[in-house]
């Protein structure tokens, strides 16, 4: 079940994606409006949980006995269906943009970093949750291995999947990139992740609506802003619904 104060989140950014293609949403008075709402709610949120609060866990006998794949749930690149079919093989994790050290990281050299495992609740903007147990690598440690520059202010997510003829992507501020929970996820449940759930990697930012967890990752890029990358919302759900770029719960 979702809580009220989590139940009432879930609708209100709904709402506010059910109103993006609005005329409403077309002016600058009403996009300065959504932008202060935003910013308020992120530092409330912040505020109330600290910088490096933890969402909750669960055991393992709490976890959903089924775990849905939404949004994209398939990738139609030959490439991608290539590497499913052969367990990834080639697949690399790129980290660059404002970093000293740009890496390619391999699914093998993912897993023989230090890993965390959480069992956490994924709250979807549809209304729906599920928890699941998920293991992988900080962000942070990628962050830090790639010697990430002092002017970076956002991690973008670039993603092997698309939607409305677009290339899938997301992004965080560096609060969210660096909080323990944010890791690049390879297992859901034990198992390799399913091709639904985003295999072979995707994010989980748990202190965040499921919207922001990137899915089918293949980069990841530091940068100062995201004003030139798709139409600048931060995201591909962002661009085209009018999505929060911030949906912290």
């Amino acid at each position: 079940m979702v809580d009220l104060p989590r139940r009432s989140l879930l609708a209100g950014i709904a709402a506010l994606g059910a109103t993006a293609c609005s005329k409403i949403n077309e002016s600058q008075t009403a996009h300065g409006l959504f932008e202060a709402a935003e910013d308020g709610h992120r530092t409330l949120h912040r505020a109330l949980a600290g910088k490096q609060g933890l969402a909750p866990e669960y055991t393992r006998a709490e976890r959903s006995p089924t775990f849905r794949g939404n949004g994209s749930v398939t990738v139609a690149d030959p490439f991608y269906q290539q590497q499913l079919a052969s367990g990834f093989p080639d697949w690399r994790l790129e980290v660059k943009g404002l970093v000293d050290l740009p890496l390619a990281l391999s699914l093998a050299e993912l897993k023989a970093l230090p890993q965390r495992t959480q069992i956490t609740r994924h709250d979807c903007v549809e209304g729906w949750s599920a928890i699941g147990e998920w293991q992988g690598p900080q962000l942070a440690v990628l962050l830090d291995a790639a010697k990430v520059r002092s002017e970076a202010k956002f991690i973008v997510f670039r993603c092997a999947d698309t939607l409305y003829g677009r290339d899938y992507y997301e992004s965080i501020d560096m609060v969210d990139a660096y909080h323990p929970q944010t890791i690049i996820a390879h297992s859901l449940n034990g198992e390799p992740l399913p091709e639904k759930n985003g295999a072979p990697l995707r994010m989980r930012i748990e202190r965040q609506l499921g919207y922001k967890q990137a899915k089918y990752v293949k980069a990841i890029e530091a940068v100062t802003s995201f004003a030139d990358i798709g139409k600048g919302g931060g995201g591909l759900w962002e661009d085209v619904a009018g999505y929060q770029w911030y949906a912290g719960i």
